[in-house]
């Protein structure tokens, strides 16, 4: 059994050099798919309403004010859901969090599948709403902390994969069930996929970075051995990587008010959240049905359809991100995906400024829409995850990634509920030319003050980070 604290032991450099080569492991790559259903659930939850929504409108006679309620609900419970998973996840760890985060799941599937009212259906949304703020920011810390620094990137990618992946499950159980109008069955189908989720945990090992943050040193070394393939060399040596980053006084809001290295991650993963959410990704897929619907293709099932394989473009597009993160970096990605976006958003522009009044001009605007989903499914949408998960120090990452999916949920919400506002103010062309602006202007931010993080250790980035180091030169 490994000693702690009270044994020193010296790591040879033969251990840390080993620590720096080991390969991912198996047993990683079966607990990594099972942490990612919370992902898939979060993506279910995202793309179900939207072919539910007309029904329920339906079912129970709702005014436009009470949609927007519905689908409003999940983004305010989510930033909740965001906030207690700071402290559910210092308290009872990540996995006891993601246990509890596919309970509550199964209890919003449940209960928005027998609301017998639009106003029972929004405080159930809500609830579904406050499983995927946790889920959202627990499941990319979990990754982050069991992952071997050469395929940290690619696991986290995985999560943001299941997100989509889930959307597009979602869409495809929209368009099945969309015949027969079976809206509580649509609304249903997550409770047993997070029956499954809840089960699985049983089964997850507990992260051994929260496991020495409680001083349980010998059940974070058994812990180790098994994610680095009963290597006891490589575990001694990434647990006394551990043990030293622990070493910095204070944790969470403390550890923010009295160490400004610390308020420099949390600020920056804020910004990053930032920089996702007001891609105007939300804007582009907002318009996708009406550009569907100039090319001719979004008629009656043919626009569910269409939705659809916008679902399968930004699923394969992720695909994209698992395999090249760890390999180009996460910098490389953002820069190609903002540019492109930026450059989609001007064209959109361009166009809705002339008119769309062409086959020829619908057949661009369709282009454009791929190009954009495409880059932001590979970019932006899995990366900011990734980073968000690894600038923060140990004994401050509850609070600064709580401090940052907080963040993505209130900035998804001000970017809906602005929109329509920019719209009436800027006119359409002008809305989408302000979007492209700010995905350029986060062209600069990224040179300017994100760090390359890929094969990096966590406790390597802190080091730095705590040091004192600019942001940008604490990876790579």
């Amino acid at each position: 059994m490994y000693q702690s604290s009270g044994e020193a032991r010296v790591v040879t450099p033969h251990e840390v050099s080993m620590g720096r080569r080991q390969k991912a492991v198996p047993i990683i790559y079966i607990v990594g798919p099972i942490a990612a259903l919370a992902g898939l659930l979060f993506g279910m939850d995202i793309g179900i309403i939207s072919g539910a929504l007309p029904l329920i409108a339906k079912a129970f006679r709702a005014s436009d004010v009470i949609q927007e309620f519905v689908v409003s609900a999940m983004m305010l419970g989510a930033a909740l859901g965001a906030i207690t998973g700071g402290w559910l996840s210092h308290r009872f760890g990540r996995r006891i969090t993601l246990l509890i985060s596919g309970v509550v799941f199964v209890l919003g599937a449940i209960g928005c599948a027998l609301a017998v009212s639009a106003y029972m259906l929004i405080g159930m949304r809500a609830i579904l709403g406050i499983a995927v703020g946790i889920s959202s920011y627990i499941a990319p810390i979990y990754l982050s902390e069991i992952s071997p620094e050469r395929s940290r990137g690619a696991l986290i990618s995985g999560y943001q994969l299941a997100i989509m992946v889930g959307i597009l499950v979602a869409y495809l159980i929209d368009a099945g069930l969309s015949y027969s109008g079976s809206w509580r069955l649509m609304l249903g189908s997550m409770a047993p996929l997070a029956g499954i989720l809840v089960l699985t945990m049983f089964f997850l090992p507990t992260s051994p970075r929260w496991l020495m943050s409680k001083r349980r040193d010998d059940e974070a070394f058994h812990v180790l051995l098994k994610l680095r393939q009963n290597d006891a060399g490589v575990a001694r040596a990434e647990m006394a990587a551990i043990r030293q980053s622990l070493q910095v006084e204070g944790n969470g809001f403390r550890l923010f008010l009295k160490n400004g290295n610390f308020r420099r991650s949390t600020l920056l993963g804020m910004l990053l959240q930032f920089m996702q959410q007001f891609t105007g990704a939300n804007v582009i897929l907002y318009y996708a049905p009406k550009i569907l619907g100039l090319a001719g293709i979004a008629t009656g099932a043919n626009r569910m359809w269409g939705t659809v394989a916008i679902g399968v473009l930004m699923a394969l597009a992720t695909f994209i991100a698992v395999s090249q993160v760890d390999r180009v970096g996460r910098k490389p990605l953002l820069y190609i995906g903002y540019a492109v976006m930026g450059a989609c958003m001007l064209g959109m522009g361009v166009l809705f400024n002339v008119g769309l009044g062409t086959s020829f001009s619908a057949g661009i605007a369709i282009a454009l829409l791929i190009a954009f989903v495409i880059s932001y499914a590979m970019s932006a949408a899995p990366v900011v995850w990734i980073l968000c998960s690894e600038i923060q120090p140990l004994n401050g990452r509850d609070f600064g990634v709580s401090c940052s999916t907080v963040t993505n949920w209130v900035s998804n919400f001000i970017v809906g509920a602005t929109f329509l506002s920019l719209l009436t103010t800027l006119g359409t062309g002008l809305t989408f030319c302000v979007y492209a602006a700010l995905n350029f202007l986060f062209i600069v931010l990224v040179f300017l003050l994100l760090p390359e993080t890929k094969g990096v250790t966590l406790e390597n980035i802190e080091r730095k980070l705590m040091s004192g180091v600019r942001l940008r030169n604490i990876g790579v």
